[in-house]
């Protein structure tokens, strides 16, 4: 198990400075000039001369890489020009709240699409199967701007049963002490039953617009799998010796299939890691999705390398998590990582 897991962490090592080197040569190449958006529009070209001397934007690119590389090994992602601040203090002031949005996301896509898909094995191609399919194709369909609007106008505007868009508390509202970051399992620790609930309470529709949305490839893989697995072998011999069905579909079908729902778990956890920006702009939410989207705005280079190497190294620990998980649920890969 030791080696499987030293084998997959220098995979991993290696993949992380693909991503840098990747991210550094393609953030250079974007349209604009980032020291004249530091200096503002009415600058002199002597101002921005200067700016440009002071951050190395005329130095050579391997020289400008061999200084960020340096940098980034010790956790200095430069500084953000929009807002002058350092870009890894930004990003990890506002990671736990993606991260939290993320989890609750996939955690209700999850408890959506796994009962669905296993209901549309079990009774195929029946009025029930029928429904599940139809269910999955819509929420295929649907896209995260045009669900999150609508669920904001007609469940906040008209009928007023959730909070509108204003982020992760209402306004005012201290947030909890920092323990992990997370508003709902720190005011969970701090019993404050309250704020645990309003915390729960603006998660609400930007989770069930994400969790909508990510169910629908849940849905067609749980019940891909859950199917293969009832007309295997194997099955139709435990249905010969009256094994309940039951026990045959949860215990036997649904551990096999949990390859690949793990699989598609750690893809949509993964995207939605860096791809809810839609979201966090529509619900106001002040996660690493939107920085990003303000320094696209403004061509603020060091935030936004910032943000992609971020998210990188996450989606390869990530990945890293899923093998072992892997490895837990079959042995056998396990043995073959080792093997080769």
């Amino acid at each position: 198990m030791w080696r499987y897991l030293f084998k997959r962490s220098i995979i991993s090592i290696f993949t992380i400075i693909g991503i840098i080197i990747v991210v550094f040569f393609i953030v250079r190449i974007l349209p604009g000039d980032p020291a004249l958006v530091r200096a503002g529009p009415y600058a002199s070209e002597k101002k921005i001369k200067e700016i440009r001397e002071k951050f190395g934007l005329n130095d050579p690119l391997l020289d400008q890489f061999k200084d960020y590389f340096f940098k980034i090994m010790h956790f200095d992602l430069g500084t953000s020009i929009r807002t002058g601040g350092k870009v890894s203090e930004e990003l990890m002031e506002r990671l736990p709240a993606s991260l939290e949005l993320a989890f609750y996301g996939v955690l209700f896509s999850l408890i959506l699409g796994v009962p669905l898909g296993i209901l549309g094995s079990a009774f195929k191609d029946s009025w029930i199967d029928w429904f599940v399919r139809i269910f999955a194709v819509f929420g295929s369909s649907m896209t995260f701007f045009w669900l999150g609007l609508m669920l904001t106008f007609f469940l906040f505007f008209k009928f007023q049963w959730f909070p509108g868009p204003v982020g992760r508390l209402s306004v005012g509202r201290l947030p909890p002490d920092e323990i992990t970051s997370f508003y709902t399992f720190d005011a969970l620790l701090k019993g404050d039953l309250y704020l645990l609930i309003e915390s729960f309470h603006y998660l609400s529709l930007p989770v069930i617009t994400i969790g909508f949305v990510l169910s629908a490839p849940i849905i067609k893989i749980v019940r891909s799998a859950m199917i293969d697995s009832l007309e295997s072998e194997y099955v139709r011999t435990a249905k010969a010796v009256s094994i309940p069905y039951l026990q045959i579909l949860f215990r036997y079908c649904f551990r096999n299939a949990l390859l690949p729902i793990t699989t598609t778990v750690g893809i949509v956890f993964g995207y939605m890691l860096g791809g809810n920006i839609i979201v966090e702009l529509i619900f106001s939410w002040p996660g690493v999705g939107r920085y990003a989207y303000d320094a696209i705005r403004v061509n603020d280079i060091e935030a936004l390398q910032g943000f992609v190497i971020i998210v990188g190294i996450l989606y390869v620990i990530l990945n890293v998590i899923i093998d072992l998980t892997y490895a837990w649920i079959d042995p056998r890969i396990r043995l073959e990582g080792i093997a080769n």
